[in-house]
């Protein structure tokens, strides 16, 4: 079976082939060493040094030099927002201290969707409306920025107690 074991990031993409596309939601794409099979019906194994986020617009580097497109997958996801800037800073202060994977837009924050935490933004004077998106979580204080083409980079995951 053919080895994937570079990741090209969507900022670096404009060589080589694209033979295939793997469609990935957020979980998925949290990976190091796995089998896996394009839409188009490519076999092959991811096989990275580490672990590593695959980002919508990446490109898996095949060891022939071939590319297979990273795509996110749609999701059920939560939309936040609230009536002012100041509003959706407390909401996503909220929301952070539960410790979810968040992705924050300019005017709204997007979570995975969650009846318990729709009801807790609601009652902060928030609105929490179901919509199906790919949806790109921030990587978090420890986990060595983010990379969604705009010139950051997503590192591992790591997780410290709080005392």
């Amino acid at each position: 079976m053919i080895r994937a074991t570079r990741i090209l990031r969507a900022h670096a993409i404009g060589w080589g082939e694209i033979v295939d596309r793997i469609v990935l939601d957020h979980g998925d794409r949290h990976r190091r060493r796995v089998a896996m099979r394009g839409v188009g019906g490519l076999p092959f194994l991811l096989d990275l040094i580490e672990p590593a986020v695959l980002e919508d617009g990446d490109a898996l580097v095949l060891e022939d030099g071939r590319l297979v497109w990273v795509e996110a997958a749609p999701e059920r996801l939560l939309e936040i927002r609230a009536p002012d800037p100041l509003a959706l800073k407390r909401l996503i202060w909220h929301i952070g201290n539960r410790h979810i994977p968040a992705e924050i837009a300019e005017d709204a924050v997007f979570i995975a969707e969650d009846h318990v935490l729709a009801e807790m933004v609601r009652g902060l004077g928030g609105t929490a409306e179901p919509v199906e998106r790919p949806f790109r979580p921030e990587g978090g204080a420890y986990a060595g920025g983010h990379e969604h083409g705009h010139g950051h980079h997503h590192g591992s995951h790591a997780h410290h107690a709080h005392d």
